[in-house]
């Protein structure tokens, strides 16, 4: 399938999901947020890879969101300008479509399989907001992020502070989100946001694929298990996050199957030889 935003590549078992739009910056059209969710969702209900790479084309990763998602719909602006007695309306169909484009980047969160980000150049704004979703993030030496909905004159809303909270230092977070300063690539890999950073986006994205395949060659359900638990330990409390984990063992725990394969293969020197997840048949909603 063509996309307008994205190319995409499956090989080896791994996803690889590449913003093509270079010469607009890679802007977050209105395309942007439903083939994003599409392709993910595709990817991950399909069992089509064991892993997600995101990464993009062109001199920045991202200058964020694209002006015609603030005006092709409902905005504040159009509510100032209507009879009183039909804000509320249209502020309530303002929070929807909010939590809408909120569903896009839950998606990488959501998905079975890992998902990690290469960025290069700028991360602005919603892209802020793409990475903090995401299960790891590398950058490029000359790389920085931007909470930029403050220099327009909003609130950042699309997930950047419910996730990038616990991926910073409170504190900084408040800086970067008040004053809509520039992040390094280095003050955030010393802070922790990202993994690694490189001299270029060649090595980045070289070393990325390299963990992709490492992910990739490792039992697809105790991965997702992993992610299911992280994600479940970063909003709950440890004795919450224990008994989940024992509950989820009791579950989905087989140590007739990955787990001797995965002894085996490692006496035998050779990759493990793992099931797939099952493919995802979700249910399509009725309308009668």
């Amino acid at each position: 399938m063509t996309y307008r935003c994205f190319n995409v590549e499956i090989a080896n078992d791994i996803a690889h999901i590449q913003l093509k739009r270079a010469d607009e910056l890679n802007t977050m059209v209105p395309e942007f947020w439903t083939e994003l969710p599409a392709i993910v969702r595709d990817v991950d209900d399909n069992a089509k890879a064991r892993v997600i790479v995101i990464s993009s084309t062109g001199k920045h990763f991202t200058a964020g969101m694209d002006l015609a998602v603030f005006t092709g719909g409902s905005s504040a602006g159009t509510a100032a300008s209507r009879a009183p007695q039909e804000r509320g309306r249209v502020r309530a169909n303002l929070r929807l479509s909010v939590l809408d484009i909120q569903k896009s980047f839950n998606a990488l969160e959501e998905a079975r399989v890992p998902v990690l980000i290469a960025i290069q150049g700028g991360c602005v704004g919603g892209g802020v907001d793409m990475a903090s979703a995401c299960d790891c993030r590398y950058a490029t030496e000359d790389a920085f992020f931007v909470i930029q909905e403050i220099n327009i004159g909003m609130t950042a809303d699309v997930g950047t502070f419910p996730r990038l909270c616990s991926l910073l230092p409170a504190g900084m977070v408040r800086e970067l989100a008040y004053s809509g300063r520039r992040l390094t690539a280095k003050k955030a890999l010393e802070l922790g946001l990202v993994n690694e950073i490189f001299p270029s986006q060649e090595a980045m994205l070289k070393h990325v694929m390299g963990i992709a395949k490492d992910i990739a060659e490792k039992s697809p359900l105790a991965v997702y298990g992993s992610k299911v638990m992280i994600n479940y330990a970063r909003d709950h409390s440890i004795a919450d996050g224990l008994d989940y984990i024992a509950t989820w063992q009791a579950g989905m725990y087989f140590p007739e199957t990955d787990m001797m394969e995965a002894f085996k293969a490692k006496a035998e020197k050779r990759p493990g030889k793992f099931d797939e997840l099952l493919p995802i048949r979700r249910r399509a909603l009725s309308s009668d």
